[in-house]
């Protein structure tokens, strides 16, 4: 190895608060030329440890941060719901800086409570819905559509109770009024299944919809990461399969089928392989006996795992960055160091470098490959230092909704953040949840309270992830510890017809716990100042 490569790599580290800093807010911080943002992972009710249904969402990019609940409400007769475009780069809820006003649909008489993140997530009735944006063929796309996927998201938690409902209802609006963004997959869940929806434009023409939801089994498990990925369509089983209503007769008009094979929807909207490194990944570690390869044309589109998943391990995914495996990007950062041996003798010993991270951008890894060809291979790993935010969700069938549904949410990246539960019943969060921080440095943003303390700790990760890693348990273990008397407390309530202070009860308790979050990793930006304030 180039003699200069550990120098280079401590000076580049030393400087890296402020560089990241400004690359984080201006740019991607995995840097230009890569076009993978979210991922998300379902699990079926029999494959997990509890018999939760659950989706997730990595939210990967520069989109806005503010989250807060809109409330249940009544409408009048004759009201109209407006759809906007610009809503995911916004700086608070009322900013109208760049959003459009694209038309407007009749409104219902009454819509559900639901945790509005960039990408909605979850309403009182524990319908839940991850997203990954799969891009599809360019030519399919068609701006003059009326709907973003984030506006179809919204409208669904507004107005369904459950997974079959939310995918009719978006796949109707759809092919009514236009889908206008890129292509995109949806994982929709409620507390009994799990399903997939990818979705795309119909080209030119009239605005529609091409799109296909099928579901993973209740012993399975799924991923989607950027691709699409359902292959061929049983179009006479409705109970695994939905699809648009002119799905054949386009697919053929547009030469993308020729109607005698089987119809494979990833290759009508796309036409690259149907799985990258985080699919194989996920699925080939759950399921090792199936011998899967990274080679193969695709793979199975979900897999029944050798071990029930608990939240925690879907969690664990989510904090991934493939460390001990072939796809580790420190593998190389190798360098040499002086010690004494037993007998006092001087020896030399090769260890990982201190500054080694999965989390170093382009740049970095552009300079380290110059002074040393070869020494970092870049993998898109599933934890990245650019995600604006990621919830985990389960949906639990035994449980009222008040608290059955619970949104395990963290700012910035999920390998260095922790979780904080936000039930169904949630009425409200902190003030510093309804600020972005993508903008500008903003002390009363939520995410600087994490943001901050995750950016001081790549400074030198392994020094750092002996305060980071232990704490992001902490506050793991003390809502496990803690959920049971949650739940019990709740159900109480429900059972005396106290559904109000249920709710508020719920309320309490995620503000609370989310306080406590964010003083902590205030207070560990201190120590990791101390520590490295001062240069090395």
């Amino acid at each position: 190895m180039n003699k200069s490569y550990p120098f280079i790599l401590t000076l580049i580290f030393s400087v890296s608060t402020l560089t990241a800093f400004s690359q984080y807010i201006n740019n991607d911080p995995d840097g230009p030329g890569y076009d993978e943002n979210c991922t998300t992972i379902m699990v079926g009710r029999l494959s997990s440890t509890d018999g939760s249904v659950m989706t997730s969402h990595s939210c990967d990019g520069n989109y806005r941060t503010w989250v807060e609940i809109v409330p249940h409400a009544k409408h009048g007769s004759g009201t109209m719901h407006p759809i906007y475009w610009g809503t995911l780069n916004t700086e608070e809820s009322w900013d109208m800086v760049n959003v459009t006003k694209k038309g407007e649909i009749p409104e219902v008489p009454e819509t559900f409570a639901f945790l509005s993140t960039a990408y909605p997530c979850m309403n009182e009735k524990q319908l839940a819905i991850g997203e990954t944006t799969i891009y599809g063929r360019p030519e399919l796309k068609n701006e003059n559509g009326l709907f973003l996927i984030e506006e179809l998201e919204k409208i669904a938690l507004q107005r369904c109770t459950n997974a079959r409902d939310a995918i009719v209802l978006i796949g109707k609006l759809a092919e009514e009024f236009g889908y206008a963004d890129l292509a995109e997959c949806i994982s929709i869940a409620d507390p009994k299944e799990v399903w997939q929806l990818e979705i795309s434009g119909s080209g030119k023409g009239k605005p529609s919809a091409l799109w296909c939801a099928q579901r993973i089994p209740d012993e399975h498990i799924g991923i989607c990461a950027n691709i699409p990925r359902i292959s061929i369509i049983d179009f006479k089983n409705s109970d695994m399969f939905m699809y648009s209503s002119n799905l054949k007769t386009v697919a053929k008009e547009l030469g993308y089928w020729d109607g005698k094979e089987p119809l494979k929807f990833w290759k009508i909207i796309n036409d690259k392989k149907p799985f990258q490194i985080r699919e194989f990944y996920v699925l080939s570690t759950l399921a090792p006996s199936l011998n899967l390869s990274f080679d193969a044309e695709e793979l199975p589109f979900s897999v029944k795992p050798e071990k029930k998943l608990s939240v925690q391990d879907v969690m664990k995914f989510f904090k991934g960055t493939y460390e001990g495996t072939q796809w580790d990007m420190t593998k190389n950062l190798i360098i040499t160091i002086k010690k004494k041996d037993a007998n006092g003798n001087d020896i030399e010993e090769k260890v990982k470098s201190p500054m080694a991270s999965n989390w170093i951008n382009n740049d970095w890894r552009t300079l380290i490959n110059e002074l040393n060809p070869g020494t970092i291979e870049r993998q898109r790993t599933i934890a990245i230092a650019g995600c604006s935010y990621s919830h985990v969700i389960q949906c639990r069938s035994w449980l009222p909704d008040e608290v059955g549904g619970i949104a395990w949410f963290a700012f910035d990246n999920p390998g260095e953040s922790p979780r904080i539960p936000i039930f169904s019943g949630v009425l409200k969060l902190p003030y510093s949840f309804s600020i972005c921080g993508q903008k500008r440095y903003r002390t009363d943003a939520a995410i600087w309270s994490f943001r901050e303390t995750n950016r001081l700790a790549t400074v030198n990760w392994s020094r750092s992830r002996t305060l980071i890693e232990p704490a992001v348990m902490e506050f793991e273990q003390k809502a496990m510890e803690e959920l049971p008397m949650v739940e019990n407390k709740v159900k109480a309530l429900v059972k005396e017809g106290k559904n109000d202070e249920a709710r508020n009860y719920v309320t309490a308790y995620t503000n609370s716990f989310a306080g406590a979050a964010m003083t902590r990793w205030q207070e560990m930006k201190v120590t990791l100042w101390g520590m490295y304030g001062r240069g090395f």
